[in-house]
């Protein structure tokens, strides 16, 4: 049990009666912790507190006088606090206080309370002075940085401990952008680095451009939106820091776990567009290939993440920015969904939108996702869960197709939701689908080298290839599905998932 009555100006000796407390507190057995500091309480400690099972007593800043017990919880000094009870006397030596059966001599005590008064004295003015200078540095430096805030701790709940600036200098080797750099987004950097608490897993340092308007909009968005959601296809946040530089300018960072699969190959885009070498490595270009069971197992994870965002959150969810850019593999190839820098949240289990103001529906289209954005936010229309299906069909189509959305092709009405629709499914896929991914209709042997069918009958080989072009024909249905102009007609994102899970367990049913 827990008795706090800190604070409450209480007065009169102990045992006291204070509303409806018992008359004495040594008849409270089951007490454990009792707080009676900051109050205004006189007279001894009562006799038979030291036979209470307490486990802490803070009686601190009062005027008690008298013995102090030496039994009990005064036994321990970490279990128990009487500091600025200046009477008090006896107790466990480590308490170092006077003996409670000396005589104290009064000249000697005469003699003690003036030199207490001048030091004290010197105390208070060396503490104003302190203050003062202190008052005077504050108010420049406040002045020098345009009143920015001073150094916090972004409240990213129980899981995370803040870092500061230097750490993460550290950490970056001065963020130093020929060695530790990762990559350059519109709102912010992104480098690795190594922090002191655990040197075996590099982490990924992502710092906002605050001088771009937005950027700190979208930073504690993004904080918002990380304190809430954990799932194994969102990207992993480990630490964070809102602080000042060594220039007193202002500095946020948010820390993820690092996709240790390269620098350059980490984000889906990267695989799915590759930027060839100088030396036109083209064995290199081809292990980087995602064949179909890959991309299947991709397009699983990423609308797993969504799913769990827009259904199954402690607060739904819009993530708002879904494009392959923001989606990151690991070595294993798992898809972890990231960037919540526009993510929105929704009001409640049963509203699925909130109105956009005029501001939110134009960063919305600038942010470097023009083709994936809904057409309902280009218009100013509603942030809601449609809006990311949409995205996510954009995505897909993307993934199986490997034409962006933003491809010199898509002109004068055509874009990519129309190419992927106009085409007689699954007769005409292969006139839709990745080129690379034709070879998974042929007979010839996968990447790994080892034939599936060659030694099949042509009815059966026929037969397979039918069943493979079915497959790839349904995800370039559901993206389709999905991408639709209006929201009415998409799916929602439980539904997408069930689909894109059904199509996946079909491709292992025919290969196993």
């Amino acid at each position: 049990m827990v008795l706090n009555l800190n604070n409450n100006s209480f007065t009169g000796a102990l045992p006291m009666e204070i509303g409806n407390i018992p008359p004495s507190i040594t008849s409270l057995k089951g007490l454990g912790v009792l707080n009676l500091s900051s109050n205004n309480l006189s007279g001894t400690i009562p006799k038979g507190l030291e036979n209470l099972d307490l486990t802490l007593l803070d009686s601190s800043y009062n005027n008690l006088e008298g013995v102090v017990p030496k039994d009990g919880v005064f036994k321990n000094m970490s279990a128990f606090s009487i500091k600025r009870n200046n009477k008090l006397c006896g107790g466990i030596p480590e308490l170092k206080l006077l003996n409670c059966f000396v005589p104290i001599n009064p000249n000697v005590a005469g003699k003690s309370k003036k030199v207490k008064l001048i030091t004290i004295s010197i105390v208070i003015a060396v503490l104003l002075l302190t203050m003062g200078v202190f008052s005077l540095y504050m108010y420049w430096r406040r002045k020098s940085t345009k009143r920015l805030p001073l150094n916090t701790i972004i409240d990213l709940g129980n899981r995370y401990m803040g870092v500061s600036y230097n750490e993460l200098f550290k950490a970056t080797n001065g963020f130093n952008n020929s060695t530790n750099l990762l990559g350059v987004g519109s709102f912010g950097t992104v480098f690795k680095g190594i922090l002191h608490q655990d040197e075996s897993r590099p982490v990924a340092v992502k710092v906002p451009h605050l001088h771009q308007k937005g950027a700190t909009k979208s930073f504690m968005a993004e904080c918002d939106a990380l304190r809430k959601v954990r799932h194994r296809n969102l990207l992993k946040i480990v630490t964070c820091c809102s602080s000042i530089d060594f220039q007193g300018n202002p500095f946020k960072a948010l820390v993820f776990e690092f996709m240790a699969n390269g620098n350059c190959w980490k984000k889906l885009e990267n695989w799915l567009h590759p930027v060839i070498s100088d030396t036109n490595n083209d064995d290199q270009l081809q292990e980087k290939n995602l064949n179909l069971e890959r991309r299947l197992s991709i397009a699983v994870d990423v609308v797993a993440a969504l799913n769990y965002l827009h259904h199954d959150s402690e607060s739904p969810i819009a993530h708002c920015d879904v494009k392959p850019s923001n989606v990151l593999l690991d070595d294993d190839l798992t898809a972890h969904v990231g960037d919540f820098g526009l993510a929105k949240f929704l009001l409640n289990h049963s509203s699925s939108s909130r109105q956009l103001n005029e501001q939110d529906a134009s960063s919305i289209a600038i942010k470097g996702s023009i083709g994936y954005v809904s057409p309902e936010y280009g218009m100013g229309g509603e942030v809601s869960p449609d809006g990311d299906v949409y995205s996510y069909g954009i995505l897909l189509l993307e993934m199986f197709t490997r034409k962006m959305p933003t491809d010199d092709m898509f002109k004068d009405g055509l874009n990519i939701h129309n190419f992927s629709k106009m085409h007689e499914l699954p007769e005409r896929v292969e006139e839709v689908i990745d080129s690379r991914l034709l070879s998974e209709l042929s007979e010839d042997h996968d990447d790994t080298g080892i034939s599936y069918y060659n030694i099949l009958r042509d009815e059966r080989r026929d037969i397979y290839r039918n069943k493979m072009r079915q497959i790839l024909a349904s995800i370039i249905q559901i993206g389709v599905k999905c991408s639709s102009e209006l929201p009415s007609d998409r799916n929602k994102m439980n539904e997408v998932v069930v689909n894109v899970h059904a199509v996946k367990s079909q491709f292992l049913g025919i290969r196993s």
